[in-house]
């Protein structure tokens, strides 16, 4: 449980309330490009919720047709092929939440979004403590990073065509076991056990077994259309995280090990901020809004759970030296209104310490 606590995933939700009244405060994010761009965004999501309300629509016709032929008044099966078609398309497969994140792929606003809002984050910290010593306070993390390309290291360079596929195929596997294990739930006898089986499984890797084996009990007797439900809150919201962290991802490269161990590293306070944001996209229409708010919020986390990048010739060095949250105990146990306090220990550390390096020195979250 050290990595997926309560206290972790509770900080999590507190950086996610935090993260996003700092970005909302910011004034770049009401320019006309953005609202052009919000104007838009309000657009796609009533573009979402129409494609998304084809199936249905095509459904009630060929009932409706059917009405004509066969009496549905003493019959309730054509109200559970609606509704189960419903479920089936936003809990099960999660096809709004696909189609959003996709977006990504389709235009740079969310990249510069994090930018501009990561910025916004390195200038009201300077505000903040004008007014102490500037040996003690962090390094900044725009200015360095805005030095990267956004293909991090070009001998692995991927176009935008091929990232969109790869996001394309991640979410067809997805979706695809999703499917799969929701119509194994309806074999008889043993079907019962199969969401149950799943969630276990799911969890042994994240919080252990002992907890494991308690939400295995209590799944049981949870229904089968709750217990979905709470399947892919998870999963989704580990994925909305994985989407809303690329900006930082791919501009500094980290090999798929390291990339694996920095995501577990911090899984219980990603999985807290993810989950909040991940609620609030799933409403109709403002969720593409929410969205674009969750990205320039991330830019607010990634400075709580990383150290400043160094200039782009010493990025190998610094994506191993990230893949361990340094400060996590430390920053866990801060109280809310003092989530800054750690960086200027820290830095006191480094400067008493004879054999910190330069580079260290200069590290702080």
């Amino acid at each position: 449980m050290s990595n997926f606590d309560p206290n972790a995933m509770l900080r999590g939700a507190q950086l996610t309330v935090v993260g996003a009244l700092r970005a909302l405060q910011n004034p770049g994010l009401f320019t006309s490009e953005h609202y052009q761009q919000a104007a838009l965004a309000v657009a796609a999501g009533i573009a979402i919720r129409l494609i998304i309300a084809i199936p249905v629509i095509v459904v009630r016709v060929l009932l409706w047709l059917l009405s004509h032929v066969v009496n549905f008044e003493a019959a309730r099966w054509d109200n559970d092929v609606v509704s189960g078609l419903h479920f089936l398309e936003h809990s099960v497969l999660q096809v709004p939440f696909f189609l959003m994140t996709f977006m990504r792929y389709l235009t740079p606003t969310l990249d510069q979004m994090f930018m501009d809002s990561l910025a916004w984050v390195d200038k009201t910290y300077m505000q903040k403590h004008r007014e102490e010593d500037p040996q003690n306070l962090r390094a900044m993390y725009y200015p360095t990073l805005q030095m990267y390309s956004t293909h991090g290291d070009t001998s692995s360079k991927k176009t935008p065509w091929e990232a969109g596929v790869a996001f394309l195929i991640r979410f067809g596997r997805r979706a695809g076991i999703s499917l799969a294990v929701y119509l194994l739930s309806y074999v008889p006898y043993v079907g019962r056990f199969v969401l149950p089986a799943a969630s276990f499984y799911t969890f042994n890797k994240a919080v252990g077994p002992k907890p494991a084996a308690v939400i295995f009990g209590s799944a049981i007797f949870l229904p089968k259309r709750y217990l979905v439900i709470f399947l892919q809150s998870y999963f989704s919201s580990r994925s909305l995280m994985r989407e809303l962290l690329e900006p930082y991802f791919s501009r500094i490269r980290y090999t798929k090990d390291q990339k694996r161990m920095w995501f577990r590293d911090r899984e219980g306070v990603l999985f807290g901020f993810g989950v909040g944001f991940y609620l609030f996209v799933k409403i109709p229409l403002l969720g593409v809004l929410i969205y674009g708010i969750a990205e320039a919020s991330t830019a607010y986390l990634i400075t709580k759970i990383t150290d400043p990048p160094p200039p782009p010739a010493e990025w190998k060095d610094y994506a191993e030296s990230q893949v361990r949250w340094k400060n996590k105990h430390e920053f866990l146990t801060l109280p809310l209104d003092k989530l800054d306090l750690h960086n200027i220990r820290h830095h006191e550390k480094a400067k008493q310490s004879p054999r910190t390096t330069e580079l260290e020195g200069k590290k702080f979250t």
